[in-house]
Formats: C-alpha cells, structure tokens, sequence
C-alpha cells in the first residue's frame, strides 16, 4: 500500500533519539531551546519570539489565551478546517463562528467573514491550506479595521513563505505544527510565535503547569524547586528526545521541501488535463506542501478511491467540514455553500518526502484510467 503520510526517519533521526535518551533528561531541556533558535532562525523573526510546546493543537489553545479570548467572545473560523482548531475554542470558553471558504484556494473567505462580525467578535482563525498562502495583507487589514486578534494556523505551512517572508515572521500570533504526518515532524509537537517578551511569558507559564520557573534554567538540562503559580497553567511542554528529532528534520528542511515541490508539480502535470478533476491552482514557489489534493465529482469520489485502495494506494479526506459533526451543528454560521460543496469533493493523495516521482506517475496512472473507464 502506498500511504497518504509517511514520515521520513532517517539515520540522522535514529541518531539524535539515542543521543538524547543517553543524556538522560527526558523532559523539556536543551535541544528545546536549540530547536526554538533554530526555527527562529529559519523563519528569520528578529523581532518574534518561539516557544515550543507539546503539540500544534496545544499552541492553539495557548494562543486564544494569550489573545485574551474568553467565555462571551466570539471567534470566526472557516468551517473547512481542522478539527483541532475547533476544539481549541471551545476550551478557552468562547463561541465559534463558522465562516465559509474560497472555490479556488479553500482559505476562509474574507467577503463572507465581514458579514459574520459582531461586537462579540474578539479574534479570528485563518489558516494556509496545503500548497496555498492566505492572503496575509488583506487578513491584517481585516483584523486593523474590526480591532481583533488574528491565530495563524500555520500547521500545514512551516517553511513555507508569503510574497518573500517566510511563514511565521509576520503574523499577529502563529502556530506550527510538528505531528507525525507533518513535513516537520517532531513526533509530535508544535512552536508558538509571539510578538512581545510579555506573551512569551504568558506562553511559558501557560505550557508548563503555570508554574513561574525561567525557561533558561530548564534548558540547562535543571529545574528550579521554588517558584510561583499565578495562572491556571497545562502540561504542554515539548521533551528533549522530541526536539531533538526536531532538530534532525529542520537541517533537511530544503531537501524536504523541494521534494515535495517536485512531487506537487509532477502530480498538477499529469492530472490537470483530465475534466473531471480539479488540482491545486499554484506553481507551488515558495512552499513547503504538506498536502497534495484533488477534487473530483461528488458521486465519483468515493468509487475513486474505493478503486485506488484495491490497488494499493491510500487516500484521505483533508477535511469534513466542522458544522457537520454533531458537536458544532448549531454553531452560528454563515453561508456555506462553498464548504459543503469541497467537503464531498476532496481527496488527499499519497505525498512523502523524497517521495519517488515513478510513485506519483503510478498514482496517477491509476487516476487515470479510474476516469477513461467512465468514458470522462
């Protein structure tokens, strides 16, 4: 079976988790703070601070907090989204406001987000799906004039960069993720970039219990024994041994990336043809994909991917819709036609690093004469 995620683990991976299971500190430690300088360096945010935490779902949270988004607010989220963002905001108390997505690059639709505000709103989701960049100008914009908070979501997006800056240099707060499946990955984990020493505080407390204890001493590979809670805080801290995989994969970042590249290219040259199916409309310059999708006719999809998986390739379904499950159905919301529409369209296709393209041509192949035996 050829998989819809395979996460590239290498000697150089094996490598860092034995050297850090011999040093011996299993908890948050030093390769913590060199996995945060050295994503700091890639996405070049002199003026941003990093702190890593347990995972990307966890930074979520995290940065509705810092936000100061509570019971009584309200946040606008495109309901085409991850769940996890979904679920962030129900932890922090406040209502969420589906909102629907563009046809063409699946981001949340700013048109549609201007009806939605009200004076509950106090912050907005925006997310980078896949191979294509929100459009981060207009988004400030939007946040300057409605006077609200703006969380990145930029799980599908790290090494990626918008009209010359990299991901994570210029947003109001943005959240990476390093799953297992991710391009980056950590095992699992995530990193919060911040504006100001004070939301890095807020962040260090918040991901470590509330506890008041320096992050520069932890680093040292020690932990103070006396310290202050002033805040309600959560175990959300990366370990050494993730970080240090971490580490590993960031110095094969352009490797990684330009794998991808290629493979996205190749699977737009040889599946854009076909009528029936839509690809990403991107060159893909400038990103990191983390996922390479198609949409193809409702009644088609899933006889399409019945028929890859008898031949032996995996797909997935990035994503069903939030307003769908029965947690969120009476969630306010706006016209989602548009959601509605993608999420029975979609498919994910198998994308790796190093992915070989012979794989993508198979794949292809198979896509292909899924749609010559429809006569389409």
């Amino acid at each position: 079976m050829i998989p819809v995620f395979k996460p590239l683990i290498e000697q150089e991976e094996l490598d860092a988790s034995r050297e850090s299971l011999e040093m011996g500190w299993l908890g948050m430690g030093s390769y913590v703070s060199e996995f945060e300088q050295k994503v700091k360096q890639i996405i070049g945010a002199e003026d941003r601070f990093v702190a890593a935490v347990s995972t990307g779902t966890a930074g979520l949270h995290i940065a509705l907090l810092v936000a100061g988004v509570g019971p009584g607010d309200e946040v606008i989220v495109s309901s085409f989204n991850c769940s996890a963002d979904f679920q962030a905001i129900g932890w922090v108390g406040a209502d969420m406001v589906f909102c629907d997505c563009d046809d063409t690059t699946l981001e949340i639709d700013l048109r549609r987000a201007e009806e939605l505000v009200t004076p509950r709103t106090k912050a907005m989701i925006v997310m980078d799906y896949d191979c294509i960049m929100c459009d981060h100008d207009a988004i400030a914009a939007f946040a300057e004039k409605h006077q609200i908070r703006i969380i990145h979501d930029a799980a599908h997006s790290f090494g990626s960069s918008y009209k010359g800056k990299m991901v994570g240099s210029f947003s109001d707060i943005c959240v990476f993720s390093h799953d297992p499946v991710k391009t980056i990955t950590c095992l699992d984990g995530g990193t919060i970039v911040v504006r100001t020493e004070e939301e890095l505080k807020h962040v260090h407390e918040l991901r470590l219990l509330g506890m008041q204890q320096p992050a520069s001493v932890m680093y040292q590979n020690k932990r103070a024994w006396t310290f202050d809670v002033e805040r309600v805080g959560f175990r959300y801290h990366m370990l050494n041994l993730h970080a240090a995989i971490g580490l590993a994969q960031l110095g094969k970042l352009d490797v990684i990336a330009e794998s991808r590249r290629a493979a996205s290219r190749h699977y737009n040259a040889l599946l854009k043809d076909l009528p029936l199916v839509r690809v990403p409309q991107t060159d893909f310059d400038g990103v990191n994909p983390f996922l390479y999708y198609i949409r193809v006719p409702e009644e088609l999809r899933d006889e399409l991917r019945a028929e890859l998986k008898e031949n032996g390739v995996d797909t997935g379904i990035h994503w069903m819709p939030g307003h769908q499950f029965s947690l969120w159905k009476d969630c306010r919301a706006g016209d989602l036609s548009v959601t509605n529409k993608v999420g029975k369209e979609i498919i994910s296709l198998p994308l790796h690093s190093k992915i070989p393209l012979s794989v993508v041509q198979q794949v292809a192949d198979q896509i292909h004469a899924f749609f010559v035996r429809r006569g389409a």
